[in-house]
């Protein structure tokens, strides 16, 4: 049986608080499936928000699976001069095998499965339940916890050494791992392509025991909200069509740094600027 979508994407499709106040959509759903788009792909999401968000604005010409929930997710980024410091005001509902026929999911084939929690909201196991010709795992919503007052910290990837060894690709960001090489080079070790987005200094790719780093694309940056989103989509995406990981790495640099161009989903690529890049 064919596949029914090249790309679907898991994970809660956020609302992130702007200094002002206001609400924005966001989350790694919303980057990676927007940038699946512009680069050609039959896309769909699979996530769970509270019914008043517009989901097809947000993701046009992709095909949504909604889990209803009381609220969506809403997260607040606040960038300093330490880095960033993030809060979780709002969770929406957990995405596992059992909730997401609600939302009128049937396991069906697709070309790449990317698990991309954001608050713990994925259950690992729904790559039992949905068969995928690549698998790609961007784990950082595993990884975070939050305190009363929302303020999200880094705890441990309790589900490493069960899911690393079935990814076809694995993406962090220096952030997500606290900064410990060693760290990254051990979780290396037990996939098969790992990269870890370092920002304006680039990203670095493990591959059988090697390590390469490759240089960022200069840009003016404006918002570097989802830069890694874009990043592990393009990965991805040019891992399963046949691109050796470097090469890959390379063309994800290039419409990463596009993407920190413009704030927040604006600055997911067009058509054209995913071409230039690819080319």
């Amino acid at each position: 049986m064919g596949t029914i979508w090249d790309y679907l994407v898991v994970g809660h499709v956020t609302q992130d608080r702007l200094p002002d106040g206001s609400l924005t959509p966001g989350g790694t759903a919303s980057y990676a499936a927007r940038t699946a788009r512009a680069l050609g792909l039959r896309t769909a999401v699979l996530t769970s928000a509270d019914d008043s968000l517009d989901l097809s604005a947000v993701l046009p010409d992709v095909e949504i699976y909604r889990l209803s929930a009381a609220s969506s997710t809403i997260f607040e980024n606040r960038y300093t001069s330490d880095g960033r410091v993030q809060f979780l005001h709002a969770r929406a509902a957990l995405l596992t095998p059992d909730t997401i026929r609600d939302a009128g999911f049937t396991g069906r084939p697709t070309g790449i499965l990317h698990l991309g929690p954001v608050a713990r909201e994925c259950d690992p196991a729904l790559a039992d339940h949905i068969p995928a010709d690549f698998l790609g795992l961007t784990p950082q919503g595993w990884m975070r916890r939050w305190d009363g007052s929302g303020r999200v910290t880094l705890g441990p990837w309790e589900e490493a050494t069960q899911w690393l060894p079935r990814a076809d690709a694995v993406v962090l960001s220096e952030e997500d791992i606290g900064n410990d090489e060693a760290l990254a080079a051990h979780w290396a070790a037990q996939t098969r392509i790992l990269a870890v987005t370092r920002g304006a200094r680039g990203c670095s790719v493990y591959v059988d025991g090697q390590v390469w780093h490759l240089p960022a694309f200069p840009a003016r940056e404006v918002d570097p909200t989802g830069a890694g989103d874009v990043f592990a989509a393009v990965f991805f995406i040019r891992l399963w069509r046949g691109d050796d990981p470097m090469q890959a790495a390379r063309r994800a640099n290039c419409i990463a740094a596009i993407s920190v161009t413009r704030p927040g989903l604006s600055g997911t690529p067009t058509p054209e600027e995913a071409f230039r890049c690819l080319k």
